[in-house]
């Protein structure tokens, strides 16, 4: 069944490039919107082992649901990895082009 997840730290395509190459292989549909706000990832999801899968490959790339219940310090230590994860998301484009 095709789900949707609201995720926050998504800014650009770099962050967009990073998500999709993380779980592409497990999930060859996702897709990831950037016109909405907070930003959607998409993705056919066949079990309850794959939403965690999917939520928890966000989260440790800087990419939490926005239903987490975030502190202060994991929040901002998230925004942190969501910087990271955008740059190699970028320079991964980059080098494709």
């Amino acid at each position: 069944m095709r789900k949707s997840y609201e995720v926050l730290n998504i800014k650009c395509g770099g962050c967009a490039g990073t998500v999709k190459s993380k779980l592409k292989d497990r999930f060859p549909d996702i897709e990831v919107n950037l016109e909405s706000e907070p930003r959607v990832v998409s993705a056919t999801i066949n079990s309850d082992e794959e939403e965690i899968y999917l939520l928890q490959t966000l989260k440790s790339l800087g990419y939490p649901s926005i239903h987490e219940d975030l502190g202060g310090l994991e929040g901002a230590l998230l925004k942190g990895k969501s910087f990271v994860s955008c740059a190699i998301g970028k320079m991964s484009s980059e080098k494709e082009n």
